[in-house]
């Protein structure tokens, strides 16, 4: 049960499904809302060869809103697992529309970037390579030395931090990283969280000793002072992990907390990507 702490959003646009057989089960088949029906703005893709990433040359990409000139604010975008700017910017997300669309709606003109993070859960793995240092120290100290791209990703500039899947267990990990001074808001979408360190998938806690070191459940306090929402679909495998989650923040906490039907999927994700968007962008001016 939701405590007073939060706001609940049922319904992120209502739910169309179907159910089909698949043996025994049955598996229910959300209807996947179509991308916004507007052009996208300019994208630029550039590599950069991540010491982060131990030395792996990474695909980056940048979007603007059509027509809109000069500096923007920025929002960063991280991937799930077997995600990457593919994924966020091609047909899956189409980034850019959403962008377009939510600036021809009314939300302050803004910037989205992306970056390949590979699978390690965007945070240090014994390796030694770290998705989110490399967004922290590499990604955003050159888009802001691009002067071509007019993004204000400067160390006093504060960015927006949105993800999905592994992406929204990571933002909710780097937003803490970076700080209340740098980052306006934090959206963590169908996040990959975990309560239980034998269930966390190996690619980003490889045992209980990972685990405890970068889990963000208990630490919610980290966000202080920093705007937070966390979407999830009652249906989705971390809905449970997600509902304990935000139970721990402390009463005073900025947190909206939108649930509703729908589970780990791209129609979730399509649905309340509108909402998710505007809570992050809207915050970075003001």
């Amino acid at each position: 049960m939701l405590s007073r702490r939060t706001a609940l959003l049922a319904g992120l646009g209502g739910l169309a499904a179907t159910a089909t057989a698949c043996g025994d089960a049955t598996v229910r088949q959300s209807r996947v809302p179509a991308v916004p029906d507007v052009a996208g703005g300019p994208v630029v893709l550039g590599e950069l060869t991540s010491q982060r990433r131990l030395g792996e040359r990474v695909r980056w990409a940048v979007t603007r809103p059509p027509g809109v000139s000069g500096p923007l604010p920025l929002v960063v975008a991280l991937h799930g697992h077997g995600g990457g700017v593919g994924k966020l910017f091609g047909p899956d997300l189409s980034l850019p529309r959403y962008v377009a669309a939510a600036v021809a709606g009314g939300v302050p003109p803004f910037a989205l970037a992306a970056v390949n993070g590979g699978n390690g859960f965007w945070h240090e793995r014994p390796s030694g390579e770290d998705g989110g240092a490399m967004v922290a120290e590499e990604l955003l100290p050159l888009l802001a030395a691009r002067t071509d791209l007019e993004v204000l990703a400067g160390p006093d500039d504060r960015v927006g931090l949105l993800g999905w899947s592994m992406g929204g267990y990571g933002v909710l990990h780097l937003a803490p990283v970076l700080g209340a001074d740098r980052v306006a808001a934090v959206c963590a979408s169908s996040p990959g969280l975990y309560t239980d360190p034998a269930a966390a998938h190996p690619d980003g806690f490889a045992d209980a000793a990972e685990y405890e070191r970068f889990s963000v459940m208990d630490r919610q306090d980290e966000l202080a002072g920093i705007p937070v929402r966390v979407s999830c679909g009652t249906r989705d495998y971390f809905f449970d992990a997600v509902q304990t989650y935000v139970e721990g923040f402390p009463d005073d906490a900025d947190l909206t907390v939108a649930f509703g039907p729908g589970a780990h999927e791209l129609a979730f994700t399509r649905r309340s990507l509108p909402d998710d968007l505007a809570f992050v962008a809207s915050r970075l001016v003001g």
